[in-house]
């Protein structure tokens, strides 16, 4: 039956197979068998196809996949399960698992995205891990450990050893005491049970490798071959890193016809599996798409890899992961069959070498996909690399591979993840492996190292065991280098490696290469505490294979100045320091292994020199040579320029040498076997050519001698003094001259800098301090900079001593100093530190131990992060010339440092902080601060300041010769203070300045110092100058008092320091005494024109004032009636009301700067406002959105599901000028449309505009109109019996009138219409033209908005979605101002209450521009809720009803009723109170019937109080027509209780509603927060305080009502659980809560998985905030169709939780992402700090992050009070790249 016909045939006949096929008998016929494996592959080649692969893979449903799944496993597993353990599966497994001893080693493998945790002070390396279970478990939470997300496949060092310092074993994994580690597992098991998993896995696995490798499309191995083969083939598509998403969906859209939606599953599955069958059936058909598919890929780049495969083949492949992953499960059983299963997979066969099935798995690597690697890397995690011994073996499999691997990695197109090669990292870091092979393989493939078997390095050669073996036994580490070199083929003549013009493909394999280094850092991450011989042997041959690799770096990318044009292409530099970069780590690494042993060091130092002076053979000889003669000195040197030959700023071999010197300082060898040292071959000025070069190469790019050459060059330099590279660069190359400096005459070394510099001239000439004239104004300008540069590298060679080595220094002293440095330019953040520190090759940089001590740590706020700052008694060790500061910075700290210590009232002087000594081999640098040659130099500077005619010296020219004579007069201090006589102060600075210098009339050093130190225009130097020759004073008196006692010294110096400083103080007190008495003078010149001016202008003045008086007095007559509350109480509804019509508005246009009243005719005054619909009060997110067209808005439920909020900035303009500003955007929008397609910040189509003023996203304007008259006394007040009885009657006629205009005729008698009430007049608009635009305007914005409908003034609902925006916002602003405790009225900020304000009065104008009538229908209905009218039908039941909403409704649509009654009889404001009391009963009955109480036996008083006994009065009424629906309560003190904090919402949003619409002044108890609330509360509302005499006081009245209410049918079914009852009071949203620890947080998204690609991982998680979901953000896989645009997860999910807005947490980015709408969005700072206060955005730093409570409330107070699309605004305006993002793919 062959595979095709099976679809076709009954499925029946293979279900009975299934059915009578024992496992078990199969199982024993296996095991009587003769040959096991013919029998075993017999029976899958029947079932394998039959089972697996039985047609096009696209369309297989779960149901599907599941049979196969039972179907393998019943089939095909279970009989294997059966043979092995001789039992039933279950039993023997349970068996294994209870004997077998638990490893101590977790072996957890990372999924993508779990959070990996590293102990900082515990790992031995970055690359030791814990998962989360084992880190909560173990010593390590309680230390500083660093937090980071997992790429996948590495796994969880727990229980490892010689991977933690301390604290190996979590609580989990501790090891018992009675395991013997060197007993062998497999003895425990039973002889039968070995003997027979030997010969199952050795088939099985045999098997899987066979299929796995296996080449051919149409046959399969020998003994497989199906019964009959039918014509079935996929046509099979395979991943690769080289061609996009895009490409793959539209080829495949082309070659197999499929939809958008099928081509992108299968461009994600391919991505995620590696490969993916398109197309299923004959092999005419396949073979067709396979064409189509390499036809259109191959244009741009190699094609996409396609095959054609017979259907059995894909189905024992498939049947061969199935099986790894078995032998996966099986051998977590027991460590016995682990160790089996190592022993089968690493037995090598007898003829061959790389002949085991792991070798051939390895070599094959990089020809499998993506899902065979993943799947058969974790069998080897799960096997070989949990147990110890075998780890060994196959650590030296992979060593002997490794060069293979590798070259096969460059080549394939795969991420390094899924490359064996990435194992390396839990090989080599083992400091205990064929390497070479595995890493070409790794070049040459085409996926990503994460899929490659080279990955598998990071296991193996990071155990540092492994790491030594394998160096001794497979000389890893020269193989390592070897490989990479090999690589690198790109040479010039001189055998440098040479990157310019490099193509795609090279950079391609260069990015490969890389992960070489990666290697190598691994092995050498781990110092040896002991050396072999034969490990220093193997050691010093890697260290060779490392020489001849700097070799090719020394000198490459050389560069020549451009003279005369500008560059016309910029040379490639970046790979070459890519290069360099990478290598920092292991040039310091290699150091620090020779800093371990004496004898490796002699030998390294040896071989480094020798590798150097080779390189200086190769330099251009002959060049010919010059002598140099100055100050009485001669030195022989060659002519060399950097401004005209060729100069290199890679010297990695001269930079080693440097670091090498350094060490033989510090571990003394050069003072203990100096005879074994070749120190006598040193030729120091060769020593100093190159890094000399170097560095004046920078100091001409400073003086902008090399601007033609462009860029690339100024990067290098960029680059050469950065954090990342300055440690083996800009350093070493200090360090350089420091070594040829204190091995060469001070004098010669001077010259041959002078020379280099080019300045040699300058100082030469007969008398140099006459200045070198130079006509040319830039050449001055050169040279100024060039000698400000050579004064700066001097003051660096002699003062740089803080390198242990060259310096008595530690480490820390290091570090500590650049902190300080740092901190002396502003206090800085923890982050920022660590970023300007560097990093060792374990990432860490030794800030920690130091910060403490030299600063002070300060909190952040809610905004801001916490920041360091010095504390002051370190800002002595300032140094204003130190290595590290770029020219900004040194003028940033200089500026910091000065004006600090005028606040402490100090002088400004910054003078050299005391160096610390240096070590006897760098002793004689101190020499150069008093050569002949700097004197000289000194001599000149100072003798051209002193007559500064001229342009040819600087200011700072001075300041560094000054600094530089400091720094010698503090040497010769410190030499004098530590000798014990006169004769060993070898060091006599002071004698030598006062000489008069050589060859020069004018005086000595000295005596050019005194003369300046009261130079006019060098006022600012004067500080230093001063302290300078207090110095020398000090020292003189010093020499001349050795003899006698040295505590004399000390006082005796304090004495001439005072002197000068009494003179000094006084000096500024006459000055600051002068400047207040000039300062006095002028202030009384200026009063008296004042005087002058006031009298000639005399009445003007008086005119003003006299009006001034008139106004305030009359204001003191007008108060007494508004502000005075005792004469009448405020009420704000009802005839009594308090009106505010009196008050005139004058606003002033923020457009045209024009004042004006605020009238009903006059021109319209608008208010920019913004509209957005709203989810933040709701109470029920599931319910579906309402279907626009035909949803009825009249009433809201009181879930409050979905609303319309309405805020303003306040801000005022003319309709006119708003108008005019509007046009102009659309115009610019058009424009700017037409020019370039980005988005705006924001969207002028649906008519957003940023407020003129303020920038605040806006998207209409509400117009300003008059405050309400004040209350008709004249008019009689109906009680409600009375005033219902007219309502009805009126109500009556005009249904009658309706139903005629409708129908033509109407039936019935005409009801009898009441006196004065005219249904047809027609009421005068109260507005002019330009206001009722304006109504028109608002009322369609939030028409558009409020429905997402297009505008259409004719529908009825217009009107009703203003009463609800007014409505919602009021409700909203009042939750805000309970949640937060602040009073009701007072505390609101001005622009939410002219919004109010505004938005209030137009919605009770609304009506006058609809249609009179459907105002009319919309009142008649909403009094039928509460009054039944018999001709109203279907009106909802009372719980289906926000009564606020039905308050603001009926109270508005009123007006349009009062205006028909012609007969000036009756007020609107009796009509609004009964509203609100008949509203308010509504409301009380609504409470009563939500309310559970809880029975409390509370010893109540026994008097009830009226309050309560009325409450159940009232209660038992409803339970009389409910009956039992309510339950019985007797405690009327809780059922007041509830009703009380029930209503009280209610309350307080009718105050304010009231208080805006009839602009009453609120009485004082609602001004504050606190007791008194109720009382005044209800008599505001001219309610009882006891709300229950509403109901009592109209008892017959309201009876038939409540009746009516709660025999709604609506009211039963809800009670009885038909829907969501909302209980009341509602209680606030709020955002969800989140986890304390952040980790909490990663491990949820990690074991998340997308809900659409088949328990994939999702590769960002993301969380909504609002309700908690986890979401599969930005991927193809999650995307869905809104409006027909496909939208990412957040976006989409925004539209169902919180109506087009939403606040999200990008798990893995530690980012809060704000979306609004498809087009807009901003990420927001989240609410996570680390314990310096700071967010760690994209989880970089990987710093422990904790919540900050504040930070998150922030974010809630920012959603309740709906300003999210405020702030996604103001950052699209402040940065534009927000704009450009596709937020609604996110």
């Amino acid at each position: 039956m062959a595979a095709a016909q099976s679809d076709r045939d009954p499925p029946s006949a293979l279900c009975a197979e299934f059915l009578n096929f024992s496992a078990k008998d199969t199982a024993s016929r296996w095991l009587a068998a003769a040959n096991l494996q013919q029998e075993v592959y017999a029976h899958l080649a029947v079932y394998v196809p039959r089972i697996l692969c039985l047609g096009p893979s696209g369309s297989i449903s779960s149901r599907e996949e599941q049979r196969e799944e039972l179907a393998c496993q019943l089939l095909l597993l279970a009989p294997l399960e059966w043979l092995l353990l001789g039992e039933e599966p279950a039993t023997g497994l349970a068996l294994l698992q209870e004997k077998n001893q638990p490893s101590p080693l977790c072996g957890h493998v990372f999924k993508v995205g779990e959070p990996t945790y590293s102990c900082r002070e515990c790992a031995a390396d970055p690359t030791c891990v814990l998962c989360m279970q084992c880190f909560l478990g173990s010593v390590h939470k309680d230390h500083r450990y660093r937090m980071t997300t997992s790429g996948g496949g590495g796994f969880c060092d727990c229980g490892d050893a010689e991977a933690w310092k301390k604290g190996p074993y979590c609580q989990k994994h501790t090891p018992t005491e009675t395991r013997d580690t060197e007993e062998d597992p497999v003895a425990q098991l039973p002889p039968d049970l070995v003997a027979r998993g030997y010969s199952i896995f050795s088939i099985i696995l045999k098997y899987a490798v066979d299929m796995l490798t296996w080449e051919q499309d149409d046959q399969l191995p020998a003994g497989l071959e199906p019964p009959e083969k039918g014509d079935t083939y996929y046509c099979m598509l395979f991943n690769d890193e080289v061609h996009t998403y895009e490409q793959v969906i539209y080829t495949l859209q082309k070659a197999v016809n499929c939809s958008q939606k099928e081509a992108v599953s299968f461009a994600t599955t391919v991505d995620r599996d590696g490969r993916k069958s398109v197309r299923y059936g004959d092999f005419q058909f396949c073979e067709q798409a396979k064409s189509v598919i390499v036809r259109n890929t191959s244009r741009q780049s190699k094609p996409l890899r396609v095959e054609v495969m017979h259907s059995s083949v894909v189905a024992h492949q498939c049947f061969a992961l199935k099986a790894l992953s078995w032998l996966g499960q099986v051998i977590q059983y027991s460590d016995g069959l682990r160790r089996i299963l190592c022993q089968v997979g690493l037995q090598a066969a007898a003829e061959a070498e790389n002949s085991s099935l792991v070798d051939q798995l390895m070599l094959n690597d990089s020809k499998m996909w993506k899902g065979a690697r993943n799947i058969y890397h974790q069998l080897l995690m799960n096997s070989l690399l949990m147990d110890l011994k075998y780890k060994k073996i196959f650590a030296i499999q992979f060593a002997k591979n490794y060069r293979r691997l590798q070259t096969d990695f460059m080549e394939d197109d795969h991420e390094r993840v899924v490359s064996v090669t990435s194992l390396s990292v839990q090989l080599f870091t083992v400091p205990t492996m064929s390497y070479e092979r595995l890493q070409c393989d790794y070049v040459r493939d085409d996926h990503d190292r994460e899929f490659s078997i080279t990955d598998l390095s990071v296991q193996i050669f990071t155990v540092p065991s492994l790491a030594r073996m394998l160096m001794v036994e497979e000389n890893l580490m020269k193989t390592i280098i070897k490989t990479f070199v090999d690589h690198l083929r790109h040479r010039d003549l001189q055998g440098r490696f040479q990157f310019d013009r490099y193509t795609a493909q090279q950079a391609f394999k260069f990015g490969r290469v890389q992960s070489l280094i990666g290697d190598l850092k691994y092995v050498l991450i781990s110092r040896p505490s002991e050396w072999s011989d034969q490990l220093r042997i193997k050691f010093l041959e890697g260290f060779e294979a490392f020489l001849e690799l700097l070799k090719c770096m020394q000198g490459m990318d050389p560069v020549v100045r451009q003279v005369g044009q500008h560059i016309e292409m910029e040379p490639e530099w970046e790979a070459a320091f890519t290069l360099q970069m990478k290598l920092t780590h292991i040039i310091s690494m290699i150091q620090e292994w020779c800093s371990t042993d004496e004898r490796v060091l002699i030998e390294a130092y040896r071989k480094c020199l020798s590798a150097l002076s080779h390189c200086h053979s190769s330099l251009p000889d002959g060049e010919q040579p010059i002598s140099l003669s100055l100050a009485g000195h001669c030195v022989e040197t060659f002519r060399y320029q950097v401004s005209q030959d060729k100069v290199s700023i890679h010297l990695p071999v001269c930079r080693l040498l440097a670091g090498l010197h350094v060490l033989l300082s510090r571990t003394e060898v050069a003072s203990r076997f100096p005879e074994q040292l070749p120190l006598g071959e040193l030729s120091p000025p060769l020593l100093i050519e190159l890094p000399l070069r170097c560095l004046v190469l920078c100091a001409q790019v400073h003086a902008g001698m090399w601007r033609r050459n462009g860029f690339s060059l100024i990067n290098q330099i960029y680059y050469y003094h950065n954090v990342k590279c300055r440690v083996e660069m800009f350093d070493k190359d200090v360090i350089m001259l420091q070594v040829g400096a204190s091995m060469m005459d001070p004098n010669h070394f001077l010259m041959i800098v002078l020379s280099r510099f080019e300045l040699f001239h300058i100082f030469s000439s007969a008398d140099c301090r006459k200045r070198y004239r130079e006509a040319n104004k830039d050449v001055v300008q050169q040279n100024n900079t060039l000698i400000e540069e050579m004064l700066h590298l001097i003051i660096m060679v002699v003062g740089e001593r803080y390198v242990s080595g060259v310096g008595q220094v530690e480490a820390f002293d290091e570090v500590r100093r650049e902190i300080l440095h740092q901190l002396s330019i502003r206090p800085m953040a923890h982050s920022e530190l660590v970023k300007a520190l560097p990093e060792n090759g374990n990432k860490e940089t030794g800030l920690e131990r130091v910060i403490d001590s030299v600063a002070s740590f300060k909190k952040p706020g809610v905004t801001g992060r916490g920041l360091y700052e010095l504390r002051p008694e370190w800002n002595k060790h300032f140094n204003l010339y130190f290595h590290h500061y770029s020219r900004a910075d040194q003028s940033k700290a200089e500026e910091a440092q000065r004006k600090l210590r005028r606040q402490n009232g100090e002088d400004t002087a910054l003078p050299p902080p005391l160096p610390p000594p240096l070590c006897p081999l760098f002793g004689s640098l101190v020499n150069l601060l008093q050569c002949d040659v700097l004197l000289a130099v000194e001599g000149a500077v100072l003798q051209w300041a002193v007559e500064p005619s001229g342009g040819g010296w600087t200011e700072s020219m001075l300041q560094r010769v000054l600094h530089l004579v400091g720094v010698a007069l503090l040497e010769e201090h410190q030499q004098l203070e530590n000798s014990s006589g006169d004769d060993d102060v070898t060091f006599n600075y002071t004698c030598k300045i006062t000489r008069p210098g050589e060859a020069s009339t004018s005086g000595s050093v000295l005596a050019l110092l005194e003369s300046l130190q009261n130079a006019p225009h060098l006022e600012v130097h004067k500080d230093i100058i001063t302290w300078i020759l207090k110095m020398v004073t000090n020292i003189k008196t010093m020499r001349e008092r050795t003899s006698s006692a040295s505590t004399v010294t000390i006082s005796q110096g304090q004495g001439p320091e005072e002197t000068v400083r009494d003179k000094d103080k006084a000096e500024r007190k006459r000055k600051a005494e002068m400047a207040r008495l000039r300062r006095e003078k002028i202030m009384a010149q200026m009063s008296e024109m004042q005087k002058h001016f006031i009298n000639e202008n005399k009445e003007l003045f008086q005119q003003s004032l006299e009006e001034l008086e008139a106004s305030t007095s009359a204001a003191a007559e007008h108060s007494p009636l508004s502000s005075d509350p005792s004469c009448v109480s405020q009420v704000c509804v009802g005839p009594r009301r308090v009106g505010g019509a009196e008050r005139r508005q004058l606003v002033t246009c923020i457009l045209c700067q024009e004042e004006q009243e605020v009238r009903g005719h006059g021109r319209a005054m608008v208010l920019a406002a913004f509209v957005q619909r709203s989810t933040v009060l709701s109470k029920n997110r599931r319910r579906n959105l309402p279907d626009q067209e035909h949803h009825d808005p009249l009433f809201m439920h009181p879930d409050l599901s979905l609303g319309i909020h309405t805020a303003s900035c306040g801000h005022i303009m003319h309709a006119t000028c708003w108008q005019r500003y509007f046009e102009a955007v659309q115009l610019k929008e058009q424009r700017r449309q037409q020019r370039l397609r980005g988005h705006t910040s924001y969207d002028v189509e649906n008519g957003e505009f940023l407020c003129p003023l303020c920038e605040c996203l806006s998207n209409t304007v509400i117009p300003l109109l008059p405050h309400t008259h004040s209350p008709d006394r004249s008019v009689d007040h109906p009680n409600l019996e009375a005033w219902l009885k007219t309502t009805n009657q009126q109500l009556a006629v005009l249904h009658f009138a309706h139903k005629k205009q409708s129908d033509g005729v109407a039936e019935g008698a005409e009801p009898a219409v009441p006196e004065g009430f005219r249904v047809d007049f027609t009421p005068q608009n109260p507005f002019s033209s330009s206001v009722s635009e304006m109504i028109t305007t608002f009322s369609m914005s939030t028409y558009k908005v409020g429905l997402k409908v297009n505008p259409n003034e004719q529908d009825h609902r217009v009107p009703v979605l203003i009463w609800s925006t007014c409505a919602y916002t009021i409700q909203s602003i009042e939750r805000l101002l309970m949640d937060e405790e602040k009073p009701l009225f007072g505390s609101l900020p001005c622009r939410q209450d002219d919004c109010l304000s505004s938005l209030t009065r137009f919605s009770s104008s609304c009506w006058t521009a609809a249609p009179v009538t459907t105002t009319h229908t919309h009142f008649i209905r909403l009094l039928a809720a509460l009054v039944p009218d018999s001709q109203v039908e279907n009106t909802p039941c009372i719980l289906d009803i926000d009564v606020f909403h039905l308050l603001v409704y009926t109270v508005l649509s009123y007006n349009s009723i009062h205006s028909l009654d012609q007969s000036g009889r009756s007020g609107v404001d009796s009509a609004h109170l009964h509203l609100l009391h008949l509203v308010t009963v509504a409301h009380l009955v609504q409470v009563l019937l939500t309310s559970t109480t809880e029975e409390v036996c509370m010893d109540q008083d026994s008097l009830a109080t009226e309050e309560e006994e009325l409450t159940c009065q009232l209660y038992n009424t409803l339970r009389k027509h409910l009956g039992s629906v309510l339950p019985e309560v007797t405690s009327g003190w809780q059922l007041y209780h509830c009703v009380k904090v029930g209503v009280l919402p209610f309350l307080r949003a009718a105050a304010l509603f009231f208080h805006y619409l009839n602009s009453t002044a609120p009485p004082a108890d609602l001004l504050v927060a606190g007791p008194g609330q109720w009382e005044a509360l209800c008599s505001y509302l001219s309610l009882p305080s006891n709300l229950l005499q509403l109901y009592q006081s109209q008892h017959t009245l309201l009876e038939p009502l409540i009746h009516r209410w709660c025999c709604h049918p609506g009211v039963r079914q809800n009670l009885q659980g038909g829907g969501v009852i909302v209980r009341f009071p509602r209680e606030s949203n709020r955002l969800i809560e989140l986890p304390e620890d952040y980790s909490v947080l990663i491990n949820q998204a990690s074991s998340f998985t997308c809900p659409r690609s088949g328990g994939d991982k999702s590769r960002a998680p993301t969380l909504c905030l609002v309700c908690g979901s986890m979401l599969c953000s930005q991927s193809y896989c999650c995307q869905t169709e809104v409006d027909g645009e496909d939208v990412g997860a957040c976006t989409a999910h925004t539209f169902t939780c919180g109506a087009g807005l939403g606040l999200f947490l990008r798990v893995r980015e530690s980012q809060v992402l704000f979306i609004a709408g498809k087009t807009k969005g901003c990420f927001y700072p989240p609410p996570y700090l680390d314990d310096y206060g700071e967010t760690d955005q994209g989880l970089k730093r990987g710093n422990p992050l904790h919540l900050c409570a504040e930070r998150y409330r922030k974010i809630e107070r920012l959603w309740r009070q709906h300003g999210i699309a405020e702030v996604i605004g103001h950052a699209q305006e402040a940065n534009q790249t927000l704009v450009a993002i596709d937020w609604q793919h996110l």
